[in-house]
Order: C-alpha cells, then sequence, then structure tokens
C-alpha cells in the first residue's frame, strides 16, 4: 500500500525525468524551428546557413503561393466546420429523443467514420470518386450527370466533404454528451408553458448548449487547420494548386524544396494564427459566461 509519506518522494523522483522529456520532446524543437526560421537554411547547403532576421517572415508578404494555400485553408476550414456543426447538431437532437427506436445503434454507426485513420479515408475516396474509375461517377454517368470531383472547381469542395463524412461524428459525440448533461427542468417548464418544439431549441436548447458549441468549435476548427492527409492521398495540392493547404505548401517547400528557413517561418505564421483564433473564440465564451 502506498501512503501519502511515500507517494511524494517518489513523485519529486518523477519530476526530472518528465522535465527532460518535455524539454527534448516539445520544447527543443520549437526553439529550433525556431531558429531555422531566422537563417537562410537548406538541406542542400547546409555549409552555408546564414542569419537573415525577419527575411524569410517579411518574404512571405511576396509569395503568392504562400497566401493562396492560406486562403484554400481558411476555405476549408470555415465550410467543413460549419457543415460539420449543422450536421452533428441535427444529427445529436434527433438521436437525442427518447422515443426513437434502435438509437444506440444509429449512434454507433454513425460514429464509425472517425475511427478511420485520415489517409485511409483519403485513398478511400481517392478510389471511389475518380473519374474513370469511382462507383459514384459510374452510377451518376448511368442518369445522365457527369461530374469530375476532383477537377478545378469541385475539388476543394470534395476534400470538404470528405472531411465533413469522417469528422461529422466527432461534432456528434460533443454534442449528444451536451445534450444528455442539461437539466430537465428548463425544457419541462416550456413543455408546461405550451411552447413549441422549435421554440424551445431557439430559446432553451441552444442557450444551454452555447459553451459545448464553442468548444466543439475551438477543437475541430484547430484541427481543420492541419488538413494534409487528404490533401496528400487524393490531389497533391491539384489541379494546379486549387486544393494546395497551408500545411501541404509547408511540406512541399521544406521537403521538396529544401527551403527549410522558409518553412519554419510558415509554420510559426501559422501557430499565430491558430492562437489567434483560440483567443477571438476564448473570449467569446469568456463574454458569454459573464453575460
Amino acid at each position: 500500500m502506498i501512503t501519502q509519506r511515500s507517494f511524494f518522494p517518489f513523485s519529486k523522483r518523477m519530476i526530472v525525468p518528465l522535465a527532460l522529456t518535455l524539454l527534448v520532446v516539445l520544447i527543443y524543437p520549437l526553439v529550433f524551428s525556431f531558429w531555422v526560421s531566422l537563417h537562410e537554411y537548406s538541406l542542400t547547403a547546409l555549409e552555408d546557413v546564414r542569419f537573415i532576421g525577419l527575411q524569410n517572415y517579411i518574404g512571405l508578404r511576396h509569395n503568392p503561393s504562400f497566401w493562396n494555400a492560406l486562403r484554400n485553408t481558411v476555405v476549408f476550414v470555415f465550410g467543413a466546420v460549419f457543415l460539420e456543426t449543422v450536421l452533428g447538431f441535427g444529427l445529436a437532437l434527433l438521436l437525442h429523443r427518447p422515443t426513437l427506436r434502435f438509437r444506440n445503434f444509429f449512434r454507433s454507426i454513425l460514429l464509425t467514420p472517425m475511427f478511420i485513420t485520415p489517409i485511409a479515408v483519403g485513398l478511400m475516396f481517392r478510389f471511389l470518386l475518380n473519374q474513370q474509375l469511382g462507383v459514384l461517377p459510374y452510377l451518376l454517368d448511368q442518369i445522365g450527370i457527369q461530374v469530375d470531383w476532383f477537377g478545378p472547381q469541385l475539388a476543394l469542395f470534395s476534400i470538404i466533404l470528405i472531411d465533413v463524412w469522417q469528422w461529422t461524428p466527432f461534432m456528434l459525440l460533443l454534442f449528444l454528451a451536451g445534450l444528455e448533461s442539461l437539466p430537465a427542468s428548463p425544457f419541462e417548464a416550456a413543455r408546461v408553458d405550451g411552447a413549441s418544439w422549435f421554440f424551445t431549441l431557439r430559446k432553451v436548447t441552444l442557450p444551454l448548449m452555447k459553451p459545448v458549441i464553442l468548444v466543439a468549435l475551438i477543437i475541430r476548427g484547430l484541427d481543420a487547420f492541419k488538413v494534409f492527409e487528404y490533401i496528400y492521398a487524393i490531389t497533391r495540392g491539384g489541379p494546379g494548386d486549387s486544393t494546395e493547404t497551408i500545411l501541404y505548401y509547408i511540406y512541399k517547400v521544406a521537403f521538396r524544396f529544401f527551403r527549410m528557413g522558409e518553412a519554419a517561418a510558415m509554420a510559426y505564421v501559422l501557430i499565430a494564427l491558430t492562437l489567434f483564433l483560440v483567443f477571438i473564440l476564448y473570449r467569446i465564451m469568456s463574454a458569454d459566461e459573464g453575460a
């Protein structure tokens, strides 16, 4: 049996290896990558590393590929997270109804996609939606509809739909947990007053669910900014650069063009943008709690 007296010396002995592990795994890569971002650092010329200050950051202002990748990422994040929030909340409302038969069965089926690795999902949809070999384009062609899902006009939208297919279950899970934790008294009062379902949803459910919705938006929005696997498995940023996201562009600059300093600078700009997004959503949550 571990007593309190014997536990604390043990915990103190664990602080040093844990701190060293944190230093090696987290802090050192951050410091080193920031150092790289301040240098002209190329994997093909490691003997010619030069300190250039903020030139890698300043150069991003005149880099159209960087801004195109950032624009594609923002469109992807807002489109995917919006659809996942709406669909996830709607499905959660449906599955939360006690009168629905086979609720647990439908829950288990709908949660399945989120347990598949994104690279496998990307490869699956790459063949499923392929214009020459895909099942869905073939079925649509039988009724006279020809759609190039990965053409210049629809490629980014198709990537958004793939993300929605996989991660709507995650939003559904969060919203279901939120709905089941709500107090019953406000809903009973609304039912006694004869409020309609829509009025109860708008005036009772949504205000009570607002903290859960904001947390879900933060978690899913931050994760969506890191989209890489779908792009790598399906389009490689094409056609042209219509699906090139910021993380894929950083990967391409670093490991195909070997410009590590420029890639590190872009990574820190991405960190700054995600922290700014977290700050905005946190302020919204704080203002809502204060009200």
